[in-house]
């Protein structure tokens, strides 16, 4: 079969969903025995958002090809159970860097290089390269940003392109608000009928319109949308707020998302698509009476897209225990040895997040002196798993000026250390020790017993690592290392045995945690919490 586009676009705000949208319709094909990717084009400059501050464009995901990629990617694995590439996320300055490569090099042989054909053909290309596999029935495409966006003009004027040259192959999603006026006691439909237009005025006609509402919109409301827009009024869906974005695959299929795209492409739409265990885990979630509270100790906690993949991780995982999540966010920075008793108060568990530089770290080593004298189940990743061995050593080894080089480059004990490959870098961007690596875990060890194996693949994504000179003291003190990698023996797991669930992962877990398949791990330290 040949590879059918979906094109995904977004107009009036952003942060509408696309990405859940087109996670969800994902979710269906898949459901229906089509094999399906998902690929996402970002207008920014950037490279990848790998240098990108949190609060600027939240998480930055890990492929497990050592690819930093846009948050949207944790979606996609999230509902698809199917691992992504550096291939799925594409970022404007990547296609530049490609085209200037190409010009340096002398492949354009010479002529003008120009956003059309040149940028366009590179975009393009990129838009295809997933298909021309043959291993994919269906490519999703979603297109960061706004409709009339400048940034996102080439792409936009990309899928205009692909659109002639696919025919009956593609098919166009255009994702819309509309608003409530809460003084008019009215849902507003201008905004899409601009969105539209605009989206029009580049050459695309959306075949299927999304609209994003807090409210029901009527049937009467759907059919002048339709007309404005030139929509068969059939394809227009509405996709209202519901508890969580896990139900969003059910009211799209309600509304016949899936059976409108398999018509659009001359494909059968006829039967039911097989949602036995999304439905199973839908139903765990809704009926779940006892509730786990965890507490999230990190420095951007207001910003709860900063820890995405965490925080879905640890839902997955309570669901799968059969308990409700309640997450506490505790601001690292706010706290101290003379609060934390009150701020960790009443918490089943805490986890201590990932993170660069030095801001809210001491916050981090009250949290985790605190959790390891009273014997709270912890969870440290990265960071997280890094100030579990700088508190160890200053409260524990009586190391009082331990630190890691990155905190204090002269550190007297330096218990955690720049990686020796990190040594001679000075870029900033997609240099660190990135993607996913072996893990041999030690028999007998929490991991190993949550895992159910010793032989493990995780993601990373870090530069400073545990210095190994100090291993055989903490391990005489009651730290042992439990997993490592078996070609450079870097130090991945540590576990302090005589408490119920201390571990730290140099790795992240979360980005290998999805809703048909939870991390071990997680779903581990949860059921600690609970015993607790």
């Amino acid at each position: 079969m040949e590879t059918k586009y979906i094109f995904v676009t977004g107009g009036v705000v952003s942060s509408l969903g696309k990405g859940i949208i087109s996670a969800s319709l994902a979710r269906l094909l898949l459901s229906r025995g089509y094999k399906v990717t998902i690929q996402k084009y970002d207008p920014y400059i950037n490279i990848d958002p790998g240098t990108l501050n949190p609060y600027e464009h939240g998480e930055c995901y890990v492929t497990v090809d050592g690819h930093e990629a846009d948050l949207d990617l944790g979606h996609y694995e999230r509902f698809t159970n199917t691992e992504t590439t550096r291939a799925n996320n594409i970022t404007t300055g990547r296609i530049y860097q490609n085209v200037i490569d190409k010009e340096r090099r002398g492949d354009y042989l010479g002529k003008t290089v120009q956003i059309i054909p040149h940028i366009t053909d590179e975009i393009k290309r990129n838009m295809l390269l997933l298909g021309n596999k043959n291993e994919y029935d269906f490519v999703i495409t979603e297109i960061g940003g706004t409709v009339g966006d400048i940034e996102s003009l080439p792409f936009l004027e990309s899928v205009r392109q692909l659109r002639w040259e696919l025919g009956k192959r593609c098919v166009c999603i255009h994702l819309t608000y509309v608003p409530y006026i809460a003084a008019a006691k009215e849902l507003k439909t201008k905004p899409t009928q601009h969105s539209v237009k605009k989206l029009q005025e580049v050459g695309i006609q959306p075949d299927i319109l999304v609209l994003r509402t807090e409210h029901e919109i009527s049937a009467s409301m759907c059919r002048k949308v339709a007309l404005f827009c030139n929509v068969d009024p059939s394809a227009v869906i509405q996709s209202i707020d519901v508890p969580s974005i896990y139900e969003v695959p059910l009211t799209m299929h309600k509304q016949r998302l899936d059976q409108i795209v398999l018509e659009k492409v001359g494909l059968p739409s006829d039967g039911e698509p097989d949602l036995t265990q999304w439905n199973d885990f839908l139903h765990r979630m809704k009926n779940a009476t006892e509730t786990v509270h965890i507490g999230l100790v990190g420095k951007y906690v207001e910003l709860p897209d900063a820890y995405k993949s965490i925080n879905e991780s640890l839902l997955q995982a309570a669901t799968y225990n059969d308990r409700k999540l309640d997450l506490h966010y505790i601001h690292s920075e706010k706290l101290n040895d003379s609060n934390v008793a009150e701020m960790l108060k009443g918490l089943d568990g805490i986890i201590v997040a990932p993170g660069f530089g030095q801001r809210g770290i001491e916050g981090k080593f009250s949290a985790l002196k605190y959790a390891r004298e009273h014997d709270i189940p912890t969870f440290g990743i990265c960071l997280g798993m890094q100030c579990m061995v700088i508190e160890f050593a200053r409260n524990v080894l009586g190391y009082e000026d331990a630190n890691s080089t990155e905190m204090d480059v002269k550190a007297k004990y330096n218990v955690i250390d720049l990686m020796e490959s990190q040594k001679s870098i000075s870029n900033m961007g997609g240099t660190m020790r990135l993607g996913a690596y072996d893990c041999i875990l030690k028999e007998g060890s929490i991991p190993a017993k949550a895992y159910g194996k010793t032989h493990i693949r995780e993601r990373h994504r870090h530069r400073f690592e545990f210095n190994s000179d100090y291993r055989e003291a903490f391990e005489r003190a009651g730290m042992i290392c439990v997993g490592e990698n078996p070609e450079t023996h870097l130090v991945e797991v540590i576990e302090i045995p005589k408490l119920r669930w201390y571990v730290g992962t140099q790795y992240h877990p979360e980005y290998n945690s999805t809703v048909l398949r939870p991390n071990p791990l997680f779903v581990d330290f949860i059921r600690a919490a609970i015993n607790k």
